[in-house]
């Protein structure tokens, strides 16, 4: 902010007291709201004046409501109305009937005492009416604009039923599959996770806030979340401080850095210290290290946690733990509103902790029009959701993100003159399963299923379709979302019909020309509070497999799926493997142009793919070791070695990459240098290839890992075509985090760089890095 005079100063809240004087006297909120011109840290001179006078106003009791998010279905629900008049409700969770947020919204901005608008949230992860894939296979796309794109159409959807707040991205590194919420993120790497975060905050936010189609951002879950001990969620994080500097906060400082406006604080306990009550995290690194100046929530009943963590000794010692390590507000629990009040009496917390929180919210507020522009227009609404051009756009993403893991003889893209197909497998006919978790807003009517795509491509070919379930996928203790999308019942039901169907889909492969399984995990199977103890495919997937491929017809295995699985006998004795992740609303019409050639596979994988869950945690950019060229030794009953490395994906073409070289053979730190390399499509088809920069530091006074990606570019080429690829790598990528100076830095030395499609680039050259002088 500005420094002011002392007359200017005075004149200016002068004027914001006459202005909220006459804002909150009118029976209705004006435009007297400013627009607001936002910063990086997200504050202005008009919004905190604003703010401030509005502050001056209200009660401590008001305040602390502000603080205060109740659920609809949480026991406060049936008095939320009550709650709202007496200005107690800071925002409300699960509202999304645009005519309910409007009648609720009056209430709060024309009935109750100071019209402060209500703030609506809902998890918007990958879509909300309209699913798009999940944010892992969002990852596999290696293509920030795609990912922006999905979540700008995402924000506009939400919006026009009155969600401004979503509570995403996650960006929380997983490097263990085992753990459900991997789907959820971008995987294994901190760089291609922070492009990847940054490109939601701007899908999200947009260019204005206050733009009506756009939603706040809110980053979660701050911070070590997917370091889950034993892949198992909601169990503790034990990181170290390298690698909670190296790999698990830079996501989060890259959405600070692109403006994210809020962030939701952590479920786990963290290194002995729970999140929702861990200063480091929320005062000295978040807001004083990085100057986030937003707003913070917790995560679901994270702050009376701080009981069952054992860390607070009572629901008032968690509320003041909370509210002084730096949390503003409280989702759905009630400890804020229960015991803050007597908690500033008794000098636990200061008054001005509570106005620095509320200051946060009402900026919120104020820098996403609220206060402006408090309720929904019911006609956008109804010409936004499932539009065309929503599914025309989700479509052709889950496309982009399917990666093609395998591809013998070039099976795929099939002929659309075949006889017969053979469609197998329990998810081809299943709408929920295709959308993934956290599908909260959809209306599972509108996917189209594998069955309807594959359909809808033949119908003018005269290709017969075969299509059966063969076994059913066991689906086990019961999903936190079974309220929203109950588990289907069987309709398999003794041991002989179960037979009887599993010979029957054999039966329609031996029929068919050519088979395609469609195989995986059932949404509730990958998510939240879904960790699985093996990476098996459910069931009794494995049997169907294994007896199509003893028949010797062709086969494709389609997967669905939120974490690598153990395909390892399959990558071996099946021809073609397409893994589609969880793709979303428009999931089978974009199978069908995957399977059939009208689209092309070009996504590459955000994780590296193990052979067993014996392997896990398994990442590309582990150290070096003291036998480095011999990584086949690590394990004396089976190789160390990954099934698929970081960053693999084949395509329908082939492509060869020739004369890498940099702008430079040194430069100085804090410079930067640009790296190119050709590009051939040496096929037959037009179609993408992503192109991956990996650097190593050979000496420094940490050791540094073997690979770690800094640069990529997903390009689209004709065949014949030729393109240099020019990547600018940025020294101040180089840097790290070390334990012996305690610092980030960059180190002078010499680096070695390798171009190339996956993790096992071999395209070589190195850089030296000088001082600065």
């Amino acid at each position: 902010m500005a420094s002011l005079s002392l007359g200017s100063q005075s004149r200016r809240f002068l004027f914001a007291g006459v202005l909220c004087c006459l804002l909150f006297a009118a029976d209705h909120v004006t435009a007297a709201a400013d627009k607001v011109t936002h910063t990086r840290q997200g504050s202005t001179t008009d919004a905190d004046h604003f703010v401030d006078a509005l502050l001056a106003r209200m009660t401590l009791q008001e305040k602390i409501g502000q603080m205060s998010q109740i659920a609809l279905n949480s026991p406060e629900g049936p008095k939320r109305d009550e709650l709202i008049l007496h200005g107690e409700v800071g925002s409300m969770l699960f509202v999304r009937d645009p005519q309910e947020i409007n009648r609720l919204q009056h209430l709060a901005v024309e009935k109750s005492r100071l019209h402060i608008p209500i703030l609506f949230g809902f998890d918007v992860v990958h879509g909300y009416r309209t699913v798009y894939p999940v944010p892992l296979a969002l990852a596999a796309s290696w293509d920030p604009a795609t990912v922006e794109k999905a979540q700008r159409m995402a924000a506009r959807e939400a919006s026009s039923v009155g969600i401004r707040w979503t509570f995403a991205p996650m960006v929380d590194i997983a490097r263990d599959p085992r753990w459900g919420r991997m789907m959820e993120g971008a995987g294994e790497d901190p760089y291609l996770g922070s492009r990847m975060a940054e490109a939601q905050v701007r899908g999200f936010q947009g260019d204005d806030l206050s733009a009506p189609d756009s939603i706040m951002a809110c980053v979660k879950h701050f911070a070590g979340y997917g370091a889950a001990v034993g892949g198992r969620d909601y169990d503790s994080s034990d990181i170290s401080d390298e690698q909670m500097q190296n790999i698990y906060l830079p996501p989060f400082h890259a959405t600070v850095h692109a403006g994210a406006a809020s962030v939701m604080s952590a479920y786990m306990d963290l290194n002995g210290v729970p999140a929702t009550g861990n200063r480091w995290l929320l005062h000295d690194v978040l807001r004083k290290d990085w100057g986030f100046h937003g707003l913070v929530v917790s995560d679901w009943d994270s702050v009376p946690s701080l009981v069952t963590h054992g860390f607070a000794a009572t629901p008032e010692d968690a509320a003041v733990r909370a509210v002084n390590a730096g949390v503003d507000m409280e989702m759905t629990s009630t400890s804020f509103r229960t015991y803050l009040a007597d908690a500033v009496k008794k000098k636990l917390v200061t008054e001005s902790t509570i106005d620095d929180a509320v200051r946060s919210i009402l900026l919120a507020k104020y820098k996403l029009g609220l206060f402006k522009n408090p309720y929904v227009s019911l006609e956008r609404s109804q010409k936004e959701l499932v539009s065309p051009e929503q599914r025309s756009v989700s479509r052709a993403i889950a496309a982009k993100t399917a990666v093609l893991l395998r591809n013998e003889n070039h099976l795929l893209p099939l002929k659309k003159d075949l006889r017969t197909i053979a469609l197998i497998g329990p998810l081809i006919e299943s709408q929920p399963d295709v959308m993934g978790s956290w599908s909260l807003g959809a209306h599972p009517q509108d996917t189209v299923t594998v069955v309807e795509g594959l359909k809808r491509s033949l119908a003018s070919t005269g290709t017969k379709l075969l299509a059966t379930k063969g076994v059913e996928i066991e689906r086990g203790q019961p999903s936190i979302f079974d309220d929203q999308f109950p588990s289907p019942k069987p309709t398999l039901t003794t041991d002989a019909q179960k037979q009887a169907e599993f010979n029957h889909a054999i039966d329609l492969v031996r029929q068919a020309d050519v088979a395609v399984l469609v195989l995986g995990e059932a949404q509730t199977m990958s998510g939240e509070r879904a960790s699985r103890s093996t990476l098996t495919l459910p069931g009794k997937q494995e049997q169907l497999l294994e007896a199509a491929v003893a028949t010797g017809k062709p086969l494709v295995l389609v997967l669905v799926n939120g974490r690598p699985l153990n395909i390892t006998w399959a990558s071996q004795h099946v021809p073609a493997i397409l893994d589609v992740w969880y793709p979303g609303t428009e999931a089978g019409d974009a199978i069908a142009d995957l399977l059939f050639g009208d689209a092309v596979p070009g996504g590459k994988l955000p994780v590296t793919w193990p052979r067993s869950v014996g392997q896990v945690p398994i990442y590309y950019a582990r150290n070096l070791t003291q036998i480095p060229n011999d990584p086949d030794t690590r394990y004396w009953d089976g190789s160390s070695a990954p099934l698929y490395p970081f960053g693999y994906g084949l395509s329908y073409t082939t492509f060869s990459l020739s004369d890498l070289r940099t702008s430079a053979k040194a430069v100085q730190a804090g410079e930067s240098v640009d790296v190119s390399i050709d590009v051939r499509n040496t096929g037959s088809v037009i179609a993408d290839e992503v192109v991956q920069l990996y650097t190593h530091q050979r000496a420094g006074s940490a050791s540094r890992p073997v690979r770690e990606l800094k640069g990529f570019r997903r390009i689209t080429l004709k065949p014949s075509e030729r393109q240099t690829v020019t990547l600018k790598l940025d020294t101040h990528d180089l840097g790290f985090w070390s334990t012996q100076t305690r610092s980030r830095s960059i180190e002078p030395g010499v680096f070695d760089l390798w171009v190339g499609t996956d993790s096992n680039a071999t395209e070589h050259t190195t850089l030296e890095v000088t001082p600065q002088r």
